[in-house]
C-alpha cells in the first residue's frame, strides 16, 4: 500500500489517469448491470444476453486493428480523449431503450459504445511506460489492473441497486463518467518523451496502406515467442471466458432467482477475487524469477478453470460466490504478471498494435464462445454450459505448460529499461 500512495502522491500524470479510471470504470459497470438487467426484464431469455454481448464483441474486434495503427501513428492522448467524448454520447443513447422498450436499441448503442472503446483501452496501456518511471512501472501496472477489478466490484454492487431504483440513473452516470475521464486525460503532460510513439517517418506507402502497418505489428509479435505466447493464452482464457460473461447474468437471474441484485452480486464477488489476486500478484511479482513467473501462470489457469467448474455446480448462492471469487483471483495473478512482461519487453513503436491485437484476439474468441453458449442455452442448462466453459479455460494451462517445458518461452531483451532499475525481477487486463 505504501508504494501505491507514493505513486499517487509523487506522479501527477498517473494520479489524473487513475482518477479518471476509477470514475469511468464504475460507470461502465453501472451500464453493464443495467443493460443486462433491462434485457432480461424485457425478454426473460438468455439468448438476448448473448445478442448484447455479441453486439459489443463484434465492433471491438473490427475496431482493434484500426485502433492499434492509429495509436502508434498519432498522439495517443488526443485519441483517448476523443474516445471518451464519443462514448459519453453513446452512453446517453441507452436511455432511449427505456422509452422504446425494444432490445434493438440496446444492441445498437452497445455496438457504438464498444466501437470507440479499443482506442482508449489500448491507448492507456500504451502510455503507461511514458507516464510512469522505470521504478514505478510495476506498481503502476499492478494498481491500474487492480483498480479495474475494484471498480468492477463497486460498480456491480451499486449498479444492481441503481437499476432497482431506475435504469436511467445508471446510464446517466456512465455518460458523465466518460466526460470526467476525458478531462483527466486532458491534464496529462509528457514529461518524459511524448504521447506520440517515436518511429520511422511515414511515407506515402504507409499512409495509404494502414493494413501494412498492422501486419508489421503481427510480424513483430510472432518474432518474440513470449509476446505471442501471452496473446495465445488470452485466447485460451476467452474460449471459456466468453460463455462466462453470459452465464453471470443467467446464474443471477434464472438459476438462483436473485434478479438484478443477484447479477450484481456475482459480478461484484468476481471483482473481489480479482482485487485480491491483483494485490497478491503485486507482492509476488517482485519476488519470483522469470522461470517462477512461467510456473505461476500455469498454476493460476489450473485453479481458475477448476474453480469455475465448481462455481457452476454449487447448489448454494453463497458457495457459488466464493468459487467465482477464487476463479477470478487466479486470473488476476496471471494477468498482472503477463502484463508486466509486455510492458518490459514490447517496443514503444509497437505498443498500440500489440495491445490492440491481444484485445482483438481476446474479443474474437469470446465472440465465438458467446455464440456457442447462447445457442447452448436453448438446449442445455446454465450449469452444464458453465462446467464446459471452465474446462475450456483450463486448456490454457496445458498450452502454457507445454511451451514452458519445451523451452519455447525464452525471456526477450528488455525494451527501454535497464535490468537493474526495474522494480520487478523477471515479471504485470484491461
Amino acid at each position: 500500500m505504501a508504494a501505491f500512495f507514493d505513486l499517487l502522491r509523487n506522479n501527477r500524470n498517473y494520479r489524473y489517469t487513475w482518477a479518471g479510471q476509477v470514475v469511468s470504470e464504475i460507470g461502465d459497470n453501472f451500464n453493464n448491470v443495467a443493460v443486462f438487467g433491462l434485457a432480461l426484464d424485457l425478454t426473460h431469455s438468455g439468448l438476448v444476453v448473448t445478442g448484447i454481448m455479441l453486439s459489443r464483441a463484434i465492433p471491438a474486434v473490427l475496431a482493434g486493428p484500426l485502433a492499434g495503427v492509429t495509436l502508434d501513428r498519432f498522439n495517443r492522448k488526443h485519441i483517448m480523449i476523443a474516445s471518451d467524448v464519443i462514448r459519453a454520447v453513446m452512453a446517453l443513447g441507452f436511455i432511449l431503450s427505456l422509452h422504446t422498450r425494444q432490445t434493438v436499441t440496446l444492441y445498437a448503442f452497445s455496438a457504438l459504445l464498444m466501437l470507440a472503446s479499443p482506442f482508449f483501452t489500448s491507448g492507456r496501456s500504451s502510455i503507461l511506460p511514458t507516464i510512469a518511471t522505470e521504478d514505478e512501472l510495476h506498481t503502476a501496472n499492478s494498481v491500474t489492473q487492480t483498480t479495474s477489478w475494484m471498480t468492477l466490484t463497486v460498480g456491480a454492487f451499486l449498479g444492481g441497486l441503481s437499476a432497482a431504483v431506475g435504469y436511467q440513473w445508471a446510464f446517466l452516470f456512465n455518460a458523465l463518467s466518460f466526460v470526467f475521464s476525458a478531462f483527466c486525460i486532458s491534464q496529462l503532460k509528457a514529461e518524459r518523451g511524448s504521447f506520440r510513439a517515436e518511429r520511422n517517418q511515414l511515407n506515402e506507402s504507409t499512409v495509404v496502406r494502414p493494413w501494412h502497418e498492422y501486419t508489421e505489428g503481427l510480424r513483430y509479435m510472432r518474432s518474440t515467442p513470449l509476446i505471442l505466447g501471452i496473446a495465445l493464452i488470452a485466447v485460451g482464457w476467452a474460449s471459456g471466458g466468453g460463455a462466462a460473461q453470459i452465464l453471470f447474468s443467467l446464474f443471477g437471474e434464472l438459476v438462483f432467482h436473485k434478479g438484478t441484485a443477484g447479477i450484481g452480486a456475482i459480478w461484484g464477488c468476481a471483482g473481489i477475487g480479482l482485487v485480491i489476486g491483483g494485490v497478491f500478484a503485486h507482492w509476488l511479482g517482485k519476488r519470483i524469477s522469470y522461470n517462477g513467473y512461467k510456473r505461476a501462470v500455469f498454476l493460476c489457469y489450473l485453479i481458475h478453470g477448476g474453480a469455475y467448474v465448481v462455481f457452476s455446480q454449487m447448489p448454494s448462492f453463497a458457495g457459488a460466490l466464493f468459487f467465482i471469487a477464487l476463479s477470478r483471483a487466479a486470473v488476476a495473478v496471471s494477468s498482472v504478471m503477463n502484463f508486466a512482461q509486455l510492458l518490459k519487453h514490447v517496443s514503444n513503436e509497437f505498443r498500440g498494435r500489440v495491445f490492440s491485437t491481444i484485445e482483438t484476439m481476446n474479443w474474437s474468441t469470446m465472440m465465438i464462445s458467446m455464440m456457442a453458449a447462447g445457442v447452448a442455452t436453448t438446449a442445455y442448462s446454465p450449469r452444464t454450459i458453465g462446467a464446459v466453459a471452465g474446462l475450456f479455460s483450463s486448456t490454457t494451462a496445458l498450452f502454457w505448460g507445454w511451451a514452458d517445458w519445451a523451452s519455447r518461452l525464452p525471456e526477450p531483451a528488455l525494451e527501454g529499461v535497464e535490468p537493474d532499475t526495474v522494480e520487478i525481477h523477471g515479471d504485470p487486463v484491461r
